[in-house]
């Protein structure tokens, strides 16, 4: 316990703000720890003293936001008209992307209707249908589930397209 307690009085320490620590025991017996100073019926022991101002430190106060470094003088540059080039075709390849999306939505909203009306069955030995619910339903959850991933790709490259 004791060595719990240090080990919290040591990160308190460590920490900017803190106050100080008293330690007192009652008339049961009962030791406790606590950053408020109790009133006058125990006598409390001052463990740790706390800044009485928090002041940052002075390396702290001498840091200086760091500059950006200048580019070497042998990095390559990208004129304009070539970055314009690029621009359009990563473009052109999200529209691509986002045609494909659409299409595949559309694909996985039909398969979804298709299961929808096709329930799962087995049969029996005996010859007997039975509907198998369990299998239909876990079918319909992970069609259920590529619509939606279908949904979100298309609404991400949306926003990448910036429509």
């Amino acid at each position: 316990m004791q060595r719990l307690f240090y080990l919290i009085a040591c990160m308190l320490v460590t920490q900017p703000g803190f106050a100080d620590i008293y330690k007192y025991t009652d008339s049961n017996g009962v030791t406790t720890y606590t950053n408020i100073k109790p009133d006058g019926k125990q006598k409390p022991e001052l463990i740790i003293t706390g800044p009485k101002e928090a002041s940052p430190s002075p390396a702290a106060r001498e840091r200086k936001p760091a500059a950006k470094p200048a580019s070497p003088a042998n990095f390559p540059k990208v004129d304009s008209q070539l970055q314009q080039q690029r621009d359009q075709k990563r473009r052109d390849i999200l529209i691509s992307e986002l045609d494909q999306e659409k299409q595949a939505l559309e694909n996985a909203r039909q398969l979804y209707e298709e299961a929808k009306n096709t329930p799962e069955v087995y049969k029996t030995a005996k010859g007997k249908t039975f509907r198998n619910v369990a299998k239909y339903e876990e079918k319909l959850r992970i069609i259920e589930a590529e619509i939606q991933a279908h949904e979100r790709n298309i609404q991400l490259l949306n926003k990448e397209l910036n429509l």
